[in-house]
This record gives C-alpha cells, sequence and structure tokens, in this order.
C-alpha cells in the first residue's frame, strides 16, 4: 500500500503536446476584430507604411500587439504568446518585423497617429450600432471622463521626470467614455505628458478633450448631449471657456477648487437651503448634505450659464480634513452649466466620476503599468497600442456578455475567459475550439462567441 504525500495529486510534466489551443477564450477578441472591421480598417489605415514584397499586413501587426497587450501583455515581445497559436490568431510578424514597424510609425509622428485614431473612431461608430440598447450613446446622450495618471518610469526614459507625488515617470491625460452601471468604459484619448507637467493645465486639458471628441460619432462632437467630466484639475478658465464656445456648446461637470471666495460663500448659507445628498443607489445618504451657490460669489469672469453646488459631508473615518472644510465636515465643489434637475441628482452625475478610476486601473493591468520604449514619439504609439487593447476589452463585453458580465475588468476577463485552453479539431471542413465541461465560464464563452457570430459582417 502506497502513502500519499501532501495534498495535491502528482503529476509529471513533458512537453510535446498537440492540438491543444493555450489561451483559447481569447477567440472572443478576435472575432470582435473581425465583427467591427477594426482588421480592414487598421489595414488600410496602415498602408503608406507597407513596403512592397512585405509578407506581414502593418494593420496586423499593430493589432497583434494590442491582442497580446489585452492579454496581459507589457511589451513588444509579448506577441509571441499569439505567434505560438497560429490557428486562432494566424500568422504573426517577428520580433524584428514589429520594432521596426513601431519606429517607423514613431518616425512619422502625428501622421501616424491621426491614421490610427481616425481608423478607430470609425470603428467605433460602427460598434456602438451594432451594440444597439447596449451602446454607451443608446439614449442619445455621452459622458467622457477626463483624468490625469502617473506611470512610474524605473529607467531614463525621454520625458520621465520627477512627478508631483515625488516619483519618476511620465504624466499622461487619459480619456474615457463611461458606459454606464450595466457596462465599462473604453478609451477616447490618450496624451502623453512629462512627469511634471501641470495637472490643470488648461491647454492639455483642451487638448485631451479634443482628441476625445474626435472619437465620438460626428452628430455627438458637440451640443449638450456630450458631458465632459473631470476633478478639480479641469476647473480653470481658460477650459470652460473652450467647452462653452458658441458652435460648440458643450454640457460639463468639473470640480472646483475650494477657493476663499467659495468658502465664505458656503459660511452664508442658511441652515434650510441644504437638501441631503444621494448615495449610488439614488437614495437619501446619511451625513452628506448639497447646495447651490451660483449667486453668491463673483462668477462675471466666469462663462454664462455656470452654476456652482458644494456638498458637506462627514468624513469617513481616517480621513484628514483640509483647512477650507467647516465644522468637522468636508467640502467638495463642482460647477455644470445644466439647468434644471435637483441638485442631488446633479452632485451624484458628478460624483459618478469615480468610475474613471476603474478605467485606470483597468489600463493600469493592460500595457500602462509602465511605458516599456525609450523615446517619447515610440511610447506615443505604445500608448495607441493600449488605447487599441482597451477597446477590445470594452467592446467585446458590450457586444457579446451579458448581465452583471459586462462589468468584469481585464484581470478578471484574462482569468476567467482569456486564459482557458481548447481542443483544436477539423471536422467537415471546419475548424473547432472545444473547451472542457470542467471550465466553470465555459457556457460565457460559448454564449458569447454565439453572440458574436450572429451580428452581421462589416461591409
Amino acid at each position: 500500500m502506497s502513502k500519499r504525500i501532501g495534498l495535491y495529486p502528482r503529476v509529471r510534466v513533458e512537453g510535446g503536446g498537440r492540438r491543444v489551443v493555450s489561451q483559447a477564450g481569447a477567440v472572443l477578441l478576435v472575432e470582435t476584430v473581425r465583427k467591427a472591421g477594426l482588421d480592414t480598417a487598421m489595414s488600410a489605415a496602415m498602408a503608406p507604411w507597407r513596403k512592397q514584397r512585405t509578407v506581414h499586413d502593418p494593420g496586423k501587426i499593430l493589432l497583434d500587439v494590442a491582442l497580446a497587450t489585452a492579454l496581459g501583455g507589457d511589451c513588444l515581445a509579448d506577441v509571441a504568446m499569439l505567434r505560438a497559436e497560429p490557428d486562432v490568431f494566424g500568422p504573426v510578424a517577428s520580433d524584428p518585423t514589429v520594432s521596426r514597424l513601431v519606429d517607423a510609425l514613431a518616425a512619422a509622428g502625428p501622421k501616424a497617429l491621426t491614421a490610427i485614431r481616425t481608423a478607430q473612431a470609425e470603428v467605433r461608430t460602427r460598434v456602438w450600432e451594432l451594440a444597439g440598447t447596449n451602446g454607451p450613446a443608446a439614449d442619445g446622450s455621452v459622458i467622457v471622463d477626463i483624468d490625469g495618471v502617473l506611470v512610474l518610469a524605473h529607467s531614463e526614459k525621454q520625458d520621465a521626470t520627477a512627478t508631483w507625488k515625488k516619483t519618476f515617470g511620465h504624466h499622461p491625460l487619459v480619456a474615457f467614455v463611461d458606459h454606464g452601471p450595466a457596462g465599462s468604459g473604453e478609451p477616447v484619448a490618450a496624451l502623453l505628458r512629462p512627469g511634471n507637467a501641470g495637472s490643470n493645465t488648461a491647454a492639455d486639458h483642451i487638448e485631451t478633450a479634443r482628441l476625445a471628441l474626435a472619437q465620438l460619432p460626428r452628430h455627438l462632437r458637440r451640443g449638450r448631449q456630450t458631458l465632459i467630466r473631470t476633478d478639480s484639475a479641469g476647473g480653470t478658465h481658460a477650459f470652460l471657456d473652450w467647452l462653452s464656445r458658441p458652435g460648440r456648446w458643450l454640457s460639463y461637470s468639473v470640480g472646483m477648487t475650494i477657493t476663499d471666495a467659495i468658502h465664505q460663500a458656503v459660511l452664508k448659507i442658511p441652515k434650510k437651503a441644504w437638501t441631503p445628498a444621494y448615495d449610488t443607489g439614488g437614495t437619501e445618504r446619511p451625513g452628506a448634505w448639497v447646495a447651490e451657490i451660483t449667486d453668491m460669489p463673483d462668477l462675471s469672469t466666469w462663462p454664462k450659464g455656470m452654476r456652482l453646488v458644494v456638498r458637506k459631508e462627514r468624513p469617513h473615518p481616517g480621513a484628514q480634513l483640509r483647512f477650507t472644510d467647516l465644522d468637522g465636515l468636508r467640502l467638495t465643489c463642482f460647477a455644470t452649466n445644466t439647468q434644471g434637475g435637483q441638485l442631488a441628482d446633479l452632485e451624484l452625475r458628478h460624483r459618478r466620476r469615480a468610475r474613471c478610476e476603474d478605467r485606470i486601473r483597468g489600463a493600469r493591468d493592460t500595457g500602462l503599468r509602465n511605458l516599456p520604449l525609450h523615446e517619447t514619439a515610440q511610447n506615443r504609439i505604445w500608448l495607441e497600442i493600449v488605447s487599441l487593447a482597451l477597446d477590445l476589452l470594452a467592446w467585446m463585453p458590450m457586444l457579446a456578455l451579458t448581465g452583471k458580465n459586462r462589468r468584469w475588468e481585464p484581470k478578471k476577463l484574462r482569468l476567467r475567459l482569456f486564459s482557458a485552453t481548447a481542443q483544436f479539431v477539423n471536422t467537415g471542413r471546419r475548424h473547432w475550439l472545444r473547451f472542457t465541461a470542467r471550465w466553470p465560464w465555459t457556457d460565457v464563452i460559448t454564449h458569447a462567441a454565439d453572440r458574436l457570430r450572429i451580428l452581421p459582417n462589416p461591409g
């Protein structure tokens, strides 16, 4: 009688397995590329960089790196995980070929960035149409969140400098379209900046907003149906003037710094003017109140129609109060040009800007934890690759997943769906991926594949 040692079964390991596909769940991303028409759009956009008698399409090379990044890669060489599975991902370029393309696109500068972004915008419009009622603009309006993110550098990279948090790296501005409580969000702009770039630089916020609007369907690029949300870094005269410019007429909900004038106005608010704030479920939140102070401070130099709303609340345990806080209550303030509506609803809409932090967390897990290349021009291309990867991670759930699964973040998608293995089978002149019935999320994968399959093909 042999005695079992340890808590786990003893399994011997060897190489040489056949017809088993690793990362087989990534077929959902490949099918999303196909149904969205992203492959043909990127191929057309990258045509100027395709040399004669070349073997690999530059558009596919860029998409392959984006797919590898969506699967958890954080450098160009991680495209090797796709090269190992030609039955699912097709022929994949070698590492030197990938590097040469990135160098060529970096040398082209704005021309290459414009080509990539134009293709993304065209495909984004089609994806939102395919999504129907699941699309972020299904109700005729859209919300764009702008925020900064610190990307640390551990070597001497171009434009890597000391940051305001006393770290070392870069300080890009990013913008995401909010999919609401039922979904996640997708990137629409990424502006690479040095680490010492200011948090409230109006010119950078204007450029990021301009890039974000260019990614939206044409009818959403101006008008009150498009809402721009930022934290207090966007609360500058120049940025709000740009948003309110005649002919643009965008809606905004922008955090404001508690200045002395605002603090003095808060002190004059009568007690009966404070109304209870709402929690995320839309019910009254204990210990939090909101009030409007538009008529108290001098707003003559600010855009016409701007409203100021303040919130006071009991700080959570351990939170540090500021000098501008009132009687042990934390004060915050935001500006909006939305007329009408309950103050609690407007404040809750602004506070939901915190979902942008979730999008940034997902971006850090998808190639934005560090910039792998040395030159700034190269890292600008890397940011576009990260944006493509995040687009796929947002579009696939929007088109193929339902219920709570739509809110899965990139790490959960990789663990539960993309990392699943399958058996590759040829039968009846067709190729099949057979996932094991023991995998807990096989049904999710197969149902998602079915939903993608019935979508109309592009063109």
